[in-house]
């Protein structure tokens, strides 16, 4: 089961949820998967994926399958608190690692990409992205990353150092929104099946 977590400013339209998406329903999967719109407000969000990730692990949505959140940069940041939180796997993509810091700069009024909808971040918003922020990791063999050395937006070494002994794919290049998404989204099925598969080992 995947959780797909989205950016700021993004919506479940964007490209990488729409490719996850539709590779899930390819594999009539379509009830492991789950994409919210965030609310701008980082309580409001994540008081939303975390109901949304204890229904998704509960035994009567999905026997025999864990859940892996996908987190693109700002929902990269909220897939860690939460993987923390919950003991479940994440996949992060170009994920925001200081979000109080690096959003203060987004403060005022923004459209959606996708939709061109308005919405306003605050000050308090910067605020409450402080209580989600992890300062290590605990369980790295649980955490996929790709990072683009590229981005345009985000440091991608302050990302390989937040996440020492997890998985890492380092693109050479590339940028923020990984717009060749295609060629590494077998490596996120992957790394969310094996969850399943490590569930249903013996011993």
């Amino acid at each position: 089961m995947i959780l797909y977590l989205h950016g700021f400013r993004s919506s479940p339209s964007s490209y990488k949820a729409r490719l996850l998406a539709e590779a899930l329903a390819e594999r009539g999967r379509q009830r492991e998967w789950a994409c919210p719109q965030l609310p701008a407000s980082p309580r409001a969000a994540m008081t939303l994926a975390e109901g949304l990730a204890r229904d998704m692990l509960a035994p009567s949505h999905a026997a025999g399958r864990e859940l892996t959140l996908v987190g693109s940069s700002l929902g990269g940041y909220y897939a860690t608190w939460l993987a923390e939180r919950l003991g479940c796997r994440a996949a992060l993509l170009n994920p925001v690692v200081h979000a109080a810091r690096d959003l203060a700069t987004q403060v005022g009024e923004h459209l959606s990409y996708h939709d061109g909808q308005p919405f306003t971040f605050t000050t308090d918003h910067v605020e409450e992205l402080k209580a989600y922020a992890v300062a290590r990791i605990t369980r790295p063999g649980r955490y996929y990353l790709l990072a683009a050395t590229g981005d345009e937006v985000l440091d991608w070494r302050e990302m390989r150092d937040h996440y020492p002994g997890a998985r890492q794919h380092i693109i050479e290049g590339g940028d923020h929104g990984i717009s060749d998404f295609g060629r590494y989204l077998p490596e996120v099925l992957d790394f969310a099946d094996a969850a399943a598969n490590e569930e249903s080992s013996p011993g």
